[in-house]
């Protein structure tokens, strides 16, 4: 017993000597993530996916993964981590493809108890945070883009914090308003939005720096620009005319474009997208100069884009008919990203300009047609 009660004693000590002595644990401390709603059950698996080590694959859960980006992005980490790494959750039935490429499990961002059960159980590391509603969907039913937008991303970012995750969470063009500087919008400006998925990519940049402050959360964020794919459909975001305009110009030969023709407006192929946001997530931590950057490839207008593919289809016919709710969305959106802090910090660096991604659509899309009515 005396030999308990000096070693007792000694780390007493340890414990309470001063700052100087005690660096190593600090760091230890700092490891150790609390977020507000703290673990109430003892016998709960917490903190034990704090921390890994440099050689060691994470372990990322995707929300909201059955979206634009998500399958996207679950096929590039899991080329890099291994298959089972990467586990795509969404609250739909995924199609058989996705099923049968990797893990998938049915997860609701809303269902706090439940996503925190995921977390703990496959040991996540990272968590990549795509549940949203985009822009105009969300003008439609401002109710259910409020809890999806905001709670959601409260029960993330407590999850997140509590057990050590690092997390990526996704802005956009939409976070910026009509007061904002249009040509070029730098990184940090006046954000005054006025749709409600713009309110709520600020909130989550807002609270993301906030617990990153408080309490220590690895926290990332991106604002991408309008973002194009050929393998998915448009899914009601305002620069989806984007998209859009390559599946009819190769099926009908004929657009109808629902923005102005000089409506300029930052875009992204998918894939720089997808590079930039596993790169913003491997970045050191000490590189990063701030939590939210700005990323940008190219610029163009509905008219300058059905200009490029017209020299691939001559025959391409625009027509332009307005939606007054989506045009007055982009009207009060950028026109340019400055994104030189994220070429700066981390050597962001984009691959594909119009030309290069025109070309990409139409021979994506076109194979794709052309397979279709083979079979």
């Amino acid at each position: 017993m005396p030999v308990f009660r000096a070693l007792s004693k000694v780390a007493k000590q340890a414990l309470l000597a001063p700052a100087c002595g005690c660096q190593p644990l600090t760091v230890a401390i700092r490891n150790i993530s609390f977020s507000p709603r703290q673990v109430t059950s003892g016998s709960d698996a917490s903190f034990h996916s704090v921390s890994f080590s440099e050689t060691d694959h994470p372990k990322v859960l995707i929300t909201g993964g059955l979206g634009q980006l998500g399958v996207g992005l679950a096929k590039l980490l899991r080329k890099r981590f291994g298959k089972n790494n990467v586990i795509l959750s969404d609250i739909r039935k995924p199609p058989s493809n996705v099923f049968h490429s990797g893990p998938f499990i049915y997860s609701d961002i809303l269902d706090y108890k439940n996503l925190r059960e995921i977390v703990v159980n496959n040991r996540i590391t990272w968590l990549v945070h795509y549940s949203a509603l985009l822009s105009a969907v969300g003008e439609a039913n401002v109710a259910l883009a409020r809890a999806v937008n905001i709670t959601g991303l409260h029960n993330i970012l407590d999850i997140a914090a509590e057990h050590g995750l690092r997390l990526f969470v996704p802005s956009t063009i939409g976070a910026f308003g009509p007061t904002s500087p249009r040509n070029p919008t730098p990184d940090l400006c006046v954000q005054r939005p006025r749709t409600i998925y713009g309110v709520s990519k600020v909130h989550a940049e807002l609270m993301g720096e906030y617990y990153h402050h408080r309490y220590g959360l690895d926290f990332r964020c991106l604002r991408y620009p309008g973002i194009i794919s050929a393998d998915s459909q448009p899914g009601g975001g305002t620069t989806d005319y984007a998209v859009q305009i390559f599946h009819d110009a190769v099926k009908t030969g004929k657009f109808e474009c629902n923005l102005k023709p000089d409506t300029r407006l930052p875009m992204m192929y998918i894939d720089d997208c997808l590079r930039a946001t596993l790169e913003v997530m491997e970045a050191p931590a000490e590189s990063l100069s701030m939590r939210t950057y700005n990323i940008n490839a190219m610029s163009f207008t509905p008219e300058e884009l059905a200009k490029e593919v017209q020299k691939q289809l001559p025959d391409l016919q625009v027509t332009y008919e307005i939606d007054s709710v989506r045009q007055a969305i982009a009207d009060s959106w950028p026109m340019n990203f400055d994104d030189s802090n994220a070429r700066n910090d981390w050597c962001w660096k984009h691959d594909y300009d119009l030309p290069e991604l025109v070309q990409t659509m139409l021979n994506f899309i076109g194979s794709d047609s052309r397979i279709a009515q083979a079979n």
